[in-house]
């Protein structure tokens, strides 16, 4: 690993994480894309990347943060964290067995349909 890798890497984790704490987002609209274009990783290296990263507790500070202002639903987060173990574990099983190819217009159709609705939906 050269210096300009750790250097992507760096610039790469901060601006997810700091992303992350002010708007949620970070693995897929930050990370994946970011890993492809500078550190020239497939769509299925930079997925599976940015899974192992979110698997170890990176946001715990943050969501401390949203919770002490009174802006967590443990409930809802708890359903959602159980749901979220199953639907990873088959949406894993299918995006390994797409073509690369396939997975990156997948991945950039979704991005692009959020985009469009967060934009122009009410």
């Amino acid at each position: 690993m050269d210096t300009q890798t750790v250097i992507s890497l760096i610039i790469i984790g901060l601006l997810a994480g700091f992303l992350s704490g002010t708007m949620g987002i970070g693995g897929s609209v930050v990370m994946i894309p970011l890993l492809i274009l500078w550190v020239g990783f497939s769509q299925h290296e930079a997925q599976g990347t940015s899974l192992a990263v979110l698997s170890i507790p990176v946001t715990l500070l943050a969501a401390f943060n949203y919770y002490k202002e009174g802006y967590v639903n443990w409930k809802y987060g708890l359903i959602i964290a159980i749901t979220f173990i199953v639907g990873g574990y088959l949406g894993s099983q299918v995006a390994i067995s797409m073509n690369q190819g396939l997975l990156k217009k997948v991945f950039g159709g979704v991005l692009l349909l959020v985009a469009l609705k967060m934009i122009f939906g009410k």
